[in-house]
């Protein structure tokens, strides 16, 4: 499958609100080449996650996986999850102060508030229905995902613009203060 161009930040597609993708046509072969291609880039590029509109198409599709990922080597893993028109509820008023990045906005991370936990729901790869709890790493994804469906990056809900760093920065400074408080709890 071949490797999809990212649009980056500035884009007009990134700032589109995805259409859904009809039930019935969730099978169909447009939208079966379209997640194998998203996961094949998701990983050339070393994502956590990718939306539709980050490969210049306005559907509502995310695919998420973490598993020995370079540009996040201290997070959890996540299987890979593939899932359309995904509907994300706050379950948990606890925020959490999370280190993002993003495919679109490349070479820096920011600090976002996420929900500490959420509850996913949306049609598989497949068609199934999927309704499943993330909390932690996972729920930060799955959120920041879903913002792209609405049109927004994580840059716009970054509470101050201080933490923006270059990635070059972040692991020379950010990480090993991470780690270290890590290794004290």
């Amino acid at each position: 499958m071949p490797i999809l161009k990212v649009a980056r930040m500035g884009h007009p597609v990134l700032r589109r609100v995805a259409d859904p993708v009809p039930s019935n046509h969730v099978g169909s072969d447009e939208i079966q080449r379209l997640i194998g291609d998203m996961i094949d880039t998701c990983r050339e590029y070393s994502g956590a996650g990718l939306a539709a509109p980050q490969v210049h198409v306005s559907k509502r599709v995310v695919v998420m996986e973490v598993y020995d990922n370079p540009r996040y080597p201290d997070a959890p893993e996540l299987a890979l999850t593939v899932v359309v028109n995904p509907e994300v509820e706050h379950i948990d008023p606890t925020r959490q102060m999370v280190w993002e990045g993003c495919l679109s906005v490349p070479d820096l991370r920011g600090q976002v508030p996420r929900s500490s936990a959420v509850r996913l729901t949306g049609l598989g790869r497949d068609g199934e229905p999927i309704d499943v709890t993330l909390d932690g790493f996972p729920a930060a994804v799955v959120q920041h995902e879903c913002d792209h469906l609405d049109g927004r990056l994580y840059v716009d809900r970054m509470e101050s613009m201080e933490s923006l760093t270059f990635l070059g920065e972040f692991d020379r400074f950010v990480r090993p203060r991470i780690v270290e408080e890590v290794n004290e709890d």
